[in-house]
């Protein structure tokens, strides 16, 4: 008996794959049924050879399913065409999931050393295969009890909405999910939702309750709707599906009481989580591994905690030859008319968490702050305060008579990047965000502390027209003997420009260097009398430093960026 079959079942074409131990053994395998004649592993057999010899991947017999009419087998319910012209898509689905789960199914396990339960039966597939696997799962849980979703159709209409009315995961279905941040974003049709609608998904199942192991989604942050991306997916799949889920389960079993446990609405369970883990890009571009996979065999570390509905980028910047963290805190909420407002946050490896999880809370419906983009930009650095990063993308440049003498004779960092920095952020980072969130223009702040409140005055002194809002906490105003105030002096002017006025709220703590509340002050007497060119807001915060003022400015500050805009 060969490795490799084609065969027909009633009229249907298969392509089976056996594992490849199949005629050495007596064992029982598991079965994955994919779709689209099983081009997910025909196009990765060499791989596939590779995890099972290495032992990432238990051995698995492969049945791919052909189909000659993939908008009519793998589409739920009728819909019309997206693009006039073409064919309406059919929405027989329902049968073709009945035809593989009863007359497929029972004729590879008598045919094959299958392992025939639902736990040990998988149904994978891409795009509109992967919406129809996802379906499998929910009509015939019984049956499919390992789903594999790849880059699945979630733009179809309805689709949302009917896995909204399901509520949670049906018990016993575990399901694998990726999609790529880029696909479907140059659409102009239903396609366009791909992505958000997979976070949305994922959020919902999270939230009505989805046991933690029943759920991984995997974000590729250059993913396009290509199979390059699709299928590159599928080993992941089965080795979660199989592997993963099947272990965490039995795990789940052998400690929790035998009654699922009831999830308040709005909690969030460690699967969310993963969410952050497998959407995070590391420094080189490359997505990180998702936190819920580990290699067969190898001992599972404890989870790091991470933040539900946050990701991260990593961009490169040419005028300044450094690579930038981006972290991202997601609305949770639909997009108000006109888009979000949006938060820049300088000193992202400091702030961002609080900032993430503040507006996670505040935000919430119905009496929170309407939802936002938090945009916190940071360092690859493990460090809270990267200060080399700092000095050089924060500041203009100063010579060392320019500036104070450093504790213990040291030198002073390279300085000197602000203009470029700035640059980045206004075409690099802005148009990357805006690509991806639909962005309110007229509601964009940008936030910054000490060294990043004096890169937070320069950008509104020099170059106004890139926020409406800007807050300064404890900011360095003296840095290059106070050169700030010719920043001011120089670009006024432009502010008569500016229409509705610019924002600048000032903070500092009462308990911080006498020199820095002094200077901070002074700036705010120079800057009150020009109210009708600037809208300028001061405050001290009794009791608190450099430092720990922080925490207390992360409430006023969502409420400033959340803030709808005043009429001019």
């Amino acid at each position: 008996m060969n490795r490799y079959q084609q065969l027909k079942v009633r009229g249907r074409e298969l392509v089976i794959c056996l594992p490849p131990s199949y005629h050495q053994s007596e064992r029982l395998y598991p079965v994955a049924y994919v779709q689209d004649q099983g081009e997910p592993f025909q196009d990765s057999l060499n791989y596939l050879e590779h995890c099972y010899a290495s032992g990432k991947l238990q051995e698995v017999i492969l049945v791919g399913i052909c189909t000659k009419d993939r908008n009519r087998e793998y589409t739920p319910w009728p819909m019309d065409a997206l693009v006039a012209g073409r064919p309406a898509f059919a929405g027989e689905g329902r049968a073709y999931v009945n035809e593989v789960a009863d007359v497929i199914k029972p004729w590879i396990d008598s045919t094959y050393r299958s392992l025939s339960g639902p736990e040990h039966t998988a149904i994978i597939g891409g795009s509109f295969g992967g919406l129809i696997s996802l379906f499998a799962g929910y009509w015939r849980p019984e049956i499919f009890g390992r789903i594999g979703m790849l880059s699945g159709s979630l733009w179809y209409e309805g689709v949302l909405e009917y896995i909204k009315e399901q509520g949670a995961l049906p018990s016993g279905v575990s399901l694998f999910m990726s999609v790529g941040r880029n696909e479907g974003i140059y659409k102009l049709n239903a396609q366009r939702s791909m992505f958000p609608n997979h976070l949305e998904a994922y959020r919902h199942w999270v939230e009505s309750g989805t046991n933690e192991h029943q759920l991984c989604l995997i974000v590729d942050p250059d993913g396009t709707h290509d199979p390059i991306f699709m299928y590159r997916k599928f080993t992941d799949a089965l080795q979660w599906l199989f592997t993963e889920a099947a272990e965490a389960a039995a795990s789940h079993a052998l400690t929790e009481p035998a009654t699922e446990p009831v999830t308040e609405p709005g909690a969030e369970s460690a699967a969310a989580r993963k969410l952050t883990a497998s959407g995070a890009i590391a420094p080189d571009g490359s997505a990180s591994p998702d936190a819920s996979v580990a290699e067969s065999g190898s001992p599972r570390a404890p989870a790091a905690f991470s933040i539900p509905g946050t990701v991260t980028w990593s961009l490169h910047s040419e005028l300044t030859g450094r690579a930038y963290r981006i972290c991202i805190a997601e609305p949770m909420g639909p997009p108000p008319e006109g888009g979000y407002p949006v938060l820049y946050s300088l000193d992202a490896n400091a702030t961002f968490g609080s900032l993430a999880e503040s507006i996670r809370m505040q935000s919430r419906t119905p009496r929170g702050i309407p939802p936002a983009v938090v945009v916190g930009i940071g360092f690859d650095s493990d460090s809270p305060i990267a200060s080399e990063e700092r000095f050089y993308n924060y500041t203009e440049y100063a010579d060392s008579r320019e500036l104070p003498a450093r504790p213990g004779g040291m030198e002073w960092p390279e300085t000197g990047g602000v203009a470029h920095f700035l640059e980045f952020i206004e075409t690099q980072l802005k148009p990357r965000i805006e690509e991806h969130y639909p962005i309110d223009r007229s509601r964009q702040s940008l936030f910054g502390h000490s060294l990043g409140g004096y890169f937070a005055l320069y950008t509104l002194f020099t170059r106004p027209e890139a926020f409406q809002r800007y807050v300064a906490a404890s900011p360095s105003i003296w840095w290059k003997h106070h050169a700030l105030y010719t920043h001011w002096e120089n670009g006024s002017a432009r502010l008569q420009e500016m229409q509705p006025l610019r924002e600048l709220h000032l903070y500092v703590g009462r308990e911080e260097k006498p020199s820095m509340v002094t200077d901070a002050r002074e700036l705010y007497a120079c800057l009150k009398p020009h109210y009708h060119l600037l809208k300028t807001t001061y405050r001290e915060i009794e009791g608190e430093g450099h430092v720990s003022v922080l925490p207390s400015l992360f409430s006023p500050l969502l409420r400033i960026v959340t803030a709808a805009p005043e009429t001019p």
